[in-house]
């Protein structure tokens, strides 16, 4: 069984964040807790998961050393690195190369084994911090997803994944290597670790077949060769619709510019409030056939030859599909609300 849950400007304040508090606190003694995550400056959930190391929960935790903002993570890092944290199962994890530990995964073996995985970071925290919502964005508030996984096979896999990450070492080589080797294929559900050498595996999924249909939610989208893919599909007959980020830094005018001038209806959701489009999914249809692609990945250069990214593949799954149909279709909703909004 597979769950979505969006968080977004129409959910409660922290609905992803409060969903990742109730899987904690549901972990009983003797139970195990795996998370791998970029940023984390939630101390009233850093303090759940130590509450639940003191009643006999294994808690390991994968944080990136060195987020884009550099002070993001330090406070909930201290706490959690200490003795009365979490102590040695806290790992930071640090790069020789430019790159990020980016996947969000969120593993708990009870009541029963699940992985969440998406988008969401606990990057909020109570009080905030104005100054730091102004470069991160909202993300409590603003339109993220976890999906949360339950076939065993699957969540064993993503299990393995976050403790063989934790336990680190292997040097350059082995960080290419190791995430291709760790790679979850089944006939609808396909699981895809990065970085590796083989890098382009989201361009043979959206190049592998001829679609009629092809909708993007993108945070993120700098990849130039993906935005010629997808020039390609439009050219060939495919309606391709892409809803980005409204930033240039996170989607550069030369991107909206190329999609614009070869046929792809291109959107930037621009918030009123400044909340984040921060989602990240496609899906794809064809004749017979529906995929969605979800997962930490960006459509950037850095997520596809260097991060930690983690790639879901999940076919002919008609209700998990019309869940993300119907978030996309919300969010272009909005952004012509938007759009109206802003022109009186």
């Amino acid at each position: 069984m597979t769950q979505v849950y969006f968080g977004g400007p129409d959910q409660p304040s922290g609905h992803l964040r409060d969903l990742l508090a109730r899987h904690v606190d549901a972990v009983p003694q003797g139970g195990e807790i795996l998370w791998s995550t970029y940023y984390f400056r939630d101390l009233a959930l850093a303090e759940a998961l130590v509450r639940a190391r003191q009643r006999g929960v294994t808690v390991k935790l994968c944080l990136e050393a060195s987020p884009k903002l550099a002070s993001a993570n330090q406070p909930v890092r201290e706490r959690l690195a200490s003795a009365a944290g979490l102590g040695d199962n806290f790992k930071a994890i640090k790069h020789l190369l430019p790159a990020h530990l980016h996947e969000k995964i969120y593993y708990f073996s009870h009541p029963s084994p699940v992985a969440l995985v998406g988008s969401f970071n606990p990057s909020g925290n109570t009080p905030e911090d104005a100054d730091v919502i102004r470069e991160i964005g909202d993300q409590d508030r603003g339109h993220n997803c976890l999906i949360a996984l339950e076939h065993p096979a699957a969540v064993a896999n993503l299990r393995r994944h976050v403790l063989s990450l934790h336990a680190g070492g292997g040097g350059v080589s082995a960080y290419f290597d190791r995430p291709a080797r760790s790679d979850y294929k089944s006939e609808r559900l396909n699981i895809f670790y990065y970085p590796r050498w083989d890098s382009a595996i989201v361009a043979r999924l959206i190049g592998g077949r001829k679609y009629h249909r092809i909708r993007i939610a993108a945070s993120h989208f700098r990849d130039m060769s993906l935005a010629r893919l997808l020039a390609r599909q439009a050219q060939a007959g495919t309606s391709v619709t892409v809803i980005a980020h409204d930033t240039l830094r996170r989607v550069p005018r030369r991107i909206e510019a190329f999609a614009k001038s070869n046929g792809l209806s291109f959107i930037r959701y621009a918030h009123p409030e400044n909340l984040p489009m921060h989602a990240k999914f496609i899906l794809l249809e064809a004749a017979g056939f529906r995929r969605v692609l979800f997962g930490s990945m960006n459509l950037t250069l850095t997520s596809r030859f260097l991060n930690n990214e983690v790639l879901v593949a999940l076919d002919d799954e008609p209700d998990i599909f019309a869940a993300f149909e119907a978030r996309f279709a919300h969010m272009l909703a909005e952004t012509a609300k938007f759009q109206k909004l802003s022109e009186g």
